[in-house]
């Protein structure tokens, strides 16, 4: 069986920005976007069944302030590329987020979720295009982050998913 990996951003999807009123506050910490993330999400995101991978610009930062916050192990954290290494003149990648060529890479073929507040359609296609295993890109208001209707879509994409190899459920 193969495992579903769940790429996740921090910025927007599960740190909220924006939005009417305040944000809840959950505790108390020197940086100060961690109250707003619900510790509960942690166990909450572990019980999707997936492999967990950090995939925002926090690198390294996401494993010492996020996940301790959260309950979580350290997670694999996704390097991006340098600028210079991406062919911005190739013409299939018009209107790509410069997370999805990685990711994919990343993923080599095995079914993932990409939960970010940025993907496009044009990143839906080029992954529907180009990554042979099943993928859900599920886009969250940045407004929000991942509330339980999208952990709830999100876990029930991955339990379709029982270890499928190939092209399985469209990219959403």
């Amino acid at each position: 069986m193969t495992s579903v990996l769940l790429f996740l951003d921090i910025d927007g999807t599960l740190i909220p920005f924006g939005g009417p009123g305040p944000h809840p506050v959950y505790g108390t910490s020197p940086h100060p976007l961690l109250p707003r993330l619900d510790p509960a999400l942690g166990p909450r995101l572990r019980a999707l069944g997936a492999e967990l991978v950090w995939a925002t610009t926090w690198l390294d930062d996401a494993n010492d302030l996020l996940s301790p916050w959260l309950g979580l192990p350290a997670l694999p954290v996704v390097r991006w590329p340098d600028e210079d290494d991406e062919d911005a003149d190739e013409p299939d990648g018009v209107g790509l987020h410069w997370k999805t060529r990685p990711l994919v890479e990343w993923a080599a073929g095995r079914p993932f979720v990409w939960v970010d507040d940025e993907i496009t359609g044009a990143d839906r296609a080029w992954v529907a295009d180009r990554h042979p295993g099943p993928a859900l890109l599920y886009r969250v208001d940045h407004r929000l982050g991942l509330a339980d209707a999208g952990l709830a879509a999100v876990g029930e994409w991955i339990g379709r998913q029982g270890g499928a190899q190939g092209s399985g459920d469209p990219v959403a």
